[in-house]
């Protein structure tokens, strides 16, 4: 089944890293309407009737976390968080390098409500392409009049700064992010205060992700009506879908919220690879507990997914077939969360470096039954105990195959054997 492309319409077949094709397929228009003939309580008004959830990974709504900015007189800044790092997920990364104007114009959408003074785009240091694109299409909507003082003859003003990070995971978390922008170590923020409250330089802030943002334009020219018909009732619009792992097609594909997750996998996705059988998908990145072949039915979108005990998260999905370790998985992301922590907090520093300790030594065919029961205490220490919830996401994926893969680390543990690489085995014998 086709669906309409909204945010990746024109991506691979006209260049919309140049302003003349962005602006032939409707570009800067929903800005020329806000700036011509809507206040910004009206453009926030619209943005919140829509119900745009944050596509960033908690799904909270955009227009309502505007709506938590203080009107006290202080200066205001919107950040944009670029700074995609969850494994399993590429979608922003996509539209940075292939459609940096509607970014651009989503960002000035977005600071025109808030009334924003600046605007920061916080981007992932390795994406070393797209900050040369967002450099030259910032130039680009400056000589055309987008970007500037009095933009396009109104009072609205607006600089954009592209910041680039150093590569760190932590970074993603809001509050790591306004600490590094700052010239700081990446290091989360006890809150409250919120951001909204005291952010960046402690002043109010308003952080939004690269695709909430990309949103905005749209629910601006076409209206909230035109988004709320599309996807769910509770979880309306398109998401950009990362698929990747054993299926035929991996890739990025934008879908209406609330498509099945059998439809993603094996129509749009091409499904599984020849002789594999499906034993597991993450759909929210490495931060997600997998879902099993049981839930191939469930609608991907944010309420079903935590109903059926995982979280859509980033929209990252990672479909695993009967040829994955689940120990040796589990040991990667262990590997990964361990070496991202910052350290602030003794559970998340101690924490995530233990578990990856005790995985490598049952992946190894060393470990004990005792192992497996301290890695299932893990969500008593984990859970809650820290700044932030990289401590909490670190044991997600673990925690859910402990449950419905705990036959495989035990057949590490007695048999010394690895399941998944016996199977392998006999398919090629």
């Amino acid at each position: 089944m086709k669906y309409e492309k909204v945010l990746t319409k024109g991506i691979g077949e006209v260049d919309l890293t140049r302003i003349e094709n962005y602006e032939a397929q409707g570009g800067y228009q929903a800005l020329r309407k806000a700036l011509k003939g809507m206040t910004p309580q009206e453009v926030h008004g619209e943005v919140k009737r829509a119900n745009l959830r944050g596509r960033g990974g908690a799904g909270f709504p955009a227009g309502v976390k505007w709506g938590f900015l203080p009107d006290d007189g202080r200066p205001r800044y919107l950040c944009c968080n670029a700074d995609e790092s969850e494994p399993g997920t590429f979608n922003n990364r996509m539209l940075i390098e292939y459609n940096p104007h509607l970014l651009i114009e989503g960002i000035l959408l977005a600071a025109y409500a808030v009334r924003a003074s600046r605007s920061f785009i916080y981007l992932r240091g390795e994406f070393r392409k797209g900050f040369r694109v967002l450099t030259a299409a910032i130039e680009q909507a400056r000589a055309k009049g987008y970007l500037g003082d009095k933009i396009l003859g109104s009072d609205f003003s607006q600089e954009i700064v592209v910041h680039r990070g150093a590569g760190a995971y932590i970074c993603g978390e809001e509050t790591g992010l306004l600490s590094s922008l700052e010239g700081g170590r990446g290091e989360p923020r006890i809150k409250p205060p919120f951001p909204a409250v005291a952010g960046l330089y402690g002043m109010p802030t308003v952080v939004n992700n690269v695709e909430t943002l990309c949103n905005v334009p749209f629910i601006i020219e076409r209206g909230a009506d035109w988004f709320l018909s599309i996807g769910t009732e509770k979880s309306p619009g398109t998401k950009i879908f990362s698929v990747s792992g054993m299926v035929r097609r991996p890739g990025n594909y934008e879908l209406p919220l609330g498509i099945p997750l059998r439809e993603l996998i094996e129509d749009v996705a091409g499904g599984l690879l020849p002789g594999r059988r499906l034993k597991a998908v993450q759909p929210g990145g490495a931060s997600s507990p997998v879902l099993l072949p049981e839930h191939l039915d469930i609608p991907l979108d944010f309420d079903s997914v935590q109903q059926a005990g995982s979280i859509l998260g980033t929209a990252g999905v990672m479909v695993f077939d009967d040829t994955v370790c689940m120990v040796r998985t589990a040991l990667y992301y262990a590997d990964f969360f361990s070496h991202e922590s910052c350290g602030q907090c003794t559970p998340c520093r101690e924490g995530t470096a233990w578990t990856a300790r005790l995985l490598r030594k049952i992946e190894r065919g060393e470990g004990t039954r005792d192992d497996i029961e301290v890695l299932k205490s893990l969500r008593s220490a984990m859970s809650g105990t820290t700044i932030c919830l990289l401590s909490d996401f670190s044991i997600t994926y673990l925690q859910s195959v402990l449950k419905h893969f705990a036959h495989e680390f035990e057949a590490h543990i007695e048999g010394r054997a690895c399941l998944a690489g016996h199977a392998r085995e006999v398919r090629s014998a």
